[in-house]
């Protein structure tokens, strides 16, 4: 067992004021305490781990300094903003965060004053600053001192870039705290983080410049006075040359760093010397994720990135508790786990096959590719964009590219599907993991979209699977598909349990399939029930309640949203009194409106229609059967409006 403290400083914390008095001994002791808070909490309820354990001290000294909620204070990403949350009134609500009801996983401007943003992706934080900073310069708000903290990859992300530069031009005076931990979830990739990795509490660096500096100008035979008296020419060379501000410099920002994220004092300082200097000022701190707890902060690359996250009860006192067998029959495959192991198939079957990430090798399963075939894979940071343009690339050479980037990531590169991929008819395979509700990160994280922004656009074929074989299949066929791009979405979590094909094959492109067939002509049992992904399976297991209570159904696994199996639509249309369309995302220009589109296109006789999909509403956090029972979409709830829905349409027949 742990010994601590029976009386701590963070529980005389409610709100940031309470900072304020302290000095930088008891700041730092407070910081530890947040992080032993995390630690307990996090460990045993599960959350976002390594990141926050990194920023405990930051968040202590901005508090210490800045008087939020007037003062704002801007965390990108949010998932390393617990610490934030525990200073800021949340402390004993914690243990809620990601739980159905309690506080969000990220930062949620419903949830608190102090929370200035609700965004979840990432590298925003410096365009929000900026807007703020010049709204208030302009008289609207009170004026306030704004920071932006960026860090846990975010700095990879274009749209940071395009933000510096346009405060750098208007002397916009913000703080940006760049918080340097070499990682995102997976370790940071690229030139920029190179960049940072070297310059990061490299006392090397600093004295090889200052020795070059001093030796030029001790060069004998009146060389060295000749350097000497080139002055500020010498030092901005050398400067050039060696200094990890320069980049900042030169766009008009002020440089300070690198400063240790973990020293209380040193942060107060050099935060206090920016936030006074009226300008563009960056703060650049180098942050250990994980700090405090051994297996991630020994553990190198491999223990950070184990913890960026942590299971519920994963850890007891402060260590990870041991793995626990799981007993009785194996577990189904995660999706994820399957298109993984799928795509280096499709790579050792096909050299053109190329695999990209942006920042999510592990959450997309791509891992799987990076340690069976290095060289077929590649990982452009967080930057969504940049990943479509590089697949254009790929694509227009001859390779076919495989983007696996989140449903609600893929939002972030829209512009480039348009412009760059659609228009170009260009073969790339959109693989879109956590399509529909994923659970616990929320609104952000919900791939509730995707169906919807991408039906619109022409020259774009729109699929997604039943199960992990149907996965597997649907994979090879976008693959192989060569007249544009394909999007595949599919569902987080655990598969069907249905075996794996011993081989992929070609689905026929815009074709449905009947899985179910309704017996009878009683018109109550005219029901089809038409699903697409996820929303099949929810469709068969209403299918069977039906059955107890009298009423056949139809079902259809429609495998594609578009082009969508318009002889099939028709024949169900024809066959059935009540088609109901099922799928896991927003109804307006979703699936089922394709549906419905493609009956009025082809002057079918009215037909009733019921769309089951996700509300036009954002869907808070929580777990996903929760969420579904909350917005409908689960098969009793299917069953129940299908069962009124036929009883109605027999009482009209009987009239």
């Amino acid at each position: 067992m742990s010994s601590k403290p029976t009386k701590r400083l963070l529980d005389g914390v409610d709100g940031p004021a309470d900072l304020h008095p302290l000095n930088d001994a008891q700041l730092a002791q407070l910081a530890q305490e947040v992080r032993e808070h995390i630690i307990d909490t996090v460990g045993e309820i599960g959350g976002h781990f390594g990141a926050n354990l990194g920023t405990c001290e930051l968040a202590v000294a901005l508090h210490s300094l800045l008087d939020s909620p007037r003062d704002k204070i801007i965390w990108d990403v949010g998932h390393q903003a617990y610490p934030h949350k525990v200073l800021t009134g949340r402390r004993d609500r914690l243990e809620t965060i990601r739980k159905y009801g309690g506080l969000a996983p990220f930062c949620s401007i419903a949830e608190s004053e102090h929370d200035i943003i609700g965004a979840g992706h990432a590298s925003t934080s410096i365009g929000y600053a900026v807007g703020m900073k010049e709204a208030m310069r302009h008289g609207l708000g009170d004026d306030a001192r704004v920071v932006a903290v960026i860090g846990d990859g975010a700095m990879t992300g274009g749209v940071a870039f395009e933000a510096i530069s346009q405060a750098g031009g208007l002397g916009t005076p913000i703080v940006v705290v760049l918080n340097d931990n070499g990682m995102s979830i997976a370790p940071n990739v690229g030139a920029l983080s190179r960049y940072f990795n070297r310059v990061r509490l490299n006392p090397r660096l600093w004295h090889a410049r200052e020795g070059v500096e001093g030796g030029l100008t001790k060069l004998p035979v009146g060389i060295g006075s000749k350097f000497e008296r080139l002055g500020p020419q010498l030092k901005e060379s050398i400067k050039a040359f060696w200094a990890p501000g320069l980049w900042w410099e030169e766009l008009d920002w002020a440089y300070t760093g690198v400063i240790d994220g973990h020293d209380v004092r040193a942060l107060r300082v050099a935060l206090r010397e920016a936030l006074a200097a009226q300008r563009p000022v960056v703060v650049h701190i180098a942050t250990v994720k994980g700090k405090g707890f051994a297996p991630a902060e020994d553990g190198g690359l491999e223990g950070m990135e184990r913890w960026h996250a942590a299971k519920p009860q994963s850890i007891l006192d402060g260590e990870p508790t041991p793995a626990v067998k799981r007993s009785g029959a194996p577990r189904p495959p995660q999706y994820t786990t399957v298109f993984g192991e799928a795509l280096v198939a499709e790579c050792r079957r096909d050299k053109r096959v190329i695999g990209i990430t942006a920042a999510m090798n592990s959450g997309t399963g791509l891992n799987i590719l990076q340690e069976a075939m290095p060289d077929r894979y590649f990982d452009v940071g967080i930057a969504e964009q940049q990943a479509i343009l590089f697949a254009c690339g790929l694509a227009l050479e001859g390779a076919r590219p495989v983007a696996a980037i989140y449903s609600t990531f893929l939002q972030r590169a829209y512009d480039q599907i348009v412009h760059d991929v659609c228009l170009q008819r260009l073969p790339i395979v959109f693989a879109m993991d956590r399509a529909g509700l994923v659970g616990d990160d929320g609104p952000t994280h919900h791939g509730a979209f995707d169906i919807a922004y991408l039906r619109c656009l022409p020259n774009i074929v729109l699929m997604a699977p039943r199960d992990e074989a149907m996965l597997v299949h649907m994979l090879h066929t976008a693959i192989a598909y060569e007249d544009g791009p394909i999007a595949l979405r599919y569902p987080r979590g655990e598969a069907e349990g249905v075996p794996l094909p011993a081989r992929a094959q070609v689905i026929p492109i815009g074709t449905g399939e009947i899985l179910r067939s309704a017996a009878g002509d009683d018109p109550a049992g005219r029901v089809a029930l038409l699903g697409y992904g996820s929303g099949v399976g929810k469709a068969l297991d209403a299918a069977e309640l039906l059955a107890v209570e009298g009423i056949e159904a139809t079902v259809v696994d429609a495998r594609f949203a578009k082009p969508i199996d318009r002889a099939l639509v028709l024949q169900l249309a024809a066959e059935h009194e009540l088609l109901v369309t099922v799928e896991e995302g927003v109804l307006a220009g979703g699936f089922g409106s394709a549906v419905w589109e493609t009956l009025n296109e082809a002057g079918a006789p009215a037909t009733r229609i019921i769309r089951i999909g996700l509300p036009d509403r954002y869907v808070t956090h929580g777990a996903p059967a929760l969420l579904h029972e909350e917005v409908g979409f689960t098969a009793e709830r299917i069953a129940e409006r299908v069962a009124s829905a036929s009883r109605q349409s027999a009482e009209d027949v009987a009239l």
